[in-house]
């Protein structure tokens, strides 16, 4: 699918990744059913009419402080610009390293490579085997008119003091929160202070399970938040 007269207002970064990165296709259950084009797989015309879904991850990274990396997501992202949201939120691509669902290692191989391109972090900064999938959501959120997601969001944590180098065409801003400052932040963005707003899958994670989960990391029982069976239906 070529890009249309309309495209052409789009990044060219940005634009380029649309149609370069096939995304892997799901069902509800999160079993491979094919792949499609990032361009295709944002298109809420094509979410609603196709019902198509895509596999996703966020990573929630925080320093030994158990501060949270947040970022903004630059002002070209064609979805959800300027909003902020968990450290890296991305796709595994339908390639045999993101395919791998042994140890969930297809989404931690797709994590590490997406730190590195948004944020300048590393691969040996944040080993593979670090990486904790503690859980799996499914959401629809739109953007706008014509852009949204429909993922099968897979919730990531790790834990590793880092060398921050944002890519600007990725990344506007990041910062390091507490808990306490992340809910500051939540009460701004549903004030409507300061211009502040929120991803939806970012959101969600709050709302259900990012302060329960961030409380055993520090208390060094994540490994009781595990669960990698149960998918929740958060749309």
């Amino acid at each position: 699918m070529g890009a249309t007269v309309e495209d052409t207002t789009m990044d060219a970064v940005q634009r380029r990744l649309m149609f370069e990165d096939e995304c892997i296709l799901v069902d509800e259950e999160d079993h491979v059913i094919g792949h499609d084009s990032k361009y295709n797989c944002h298109l809420m015309e094509k979410i609603e009419s196709e019902n198509l879904l895509h596999r996703a991850f966020s990573v929630f990274l925080f320093n030994t402080k158990f501060e949270l990396l947040l970022q903004q997501r630059s002002a070209t992202k064609v979805t959800f610009p300027l909003v902020w949201t968990n450290t890296c939120c991305s796709h595994p691509l339908y390639r045999d390293s993101e395919l791998i669902e042994e140890n969930n290692l297809g989404v931690r191989n797709a994590a590490q490579r997406k730190l590195y391109d948004e944020l300048g972090i590393a691969p040996e900064d944040v080993p593979v085997d670090l990486f904790v999938p503690l859980g799996r959501i499914l959401y629809k959120a739109p953007s706008d008119g014509k852009w949204g997601e429909h993922e099968l969001d897979y919730l990531v944590f790790i834990v590793r003091d880092v060398a921050l180098h944002p890519n600007p065409e990725e990344v506007a801003d990041v910062k390091y929160v507490s808990k306490e400052q992340l809910k500051e932040l939540i009460r701004k963005a549903d004030a409507g202070e300061d211009g502040i707003k929120l991803s939806p899958w970012f959101r969600l994670a709050a709302d259900n399970f990012l302060f329960d989960w961030w409380n055993k990391a520090e208390n060094g029982t994540l490994a009781e938040a595990v669960d990698m069976k149960t998918i929740h239906k958060l749309t």
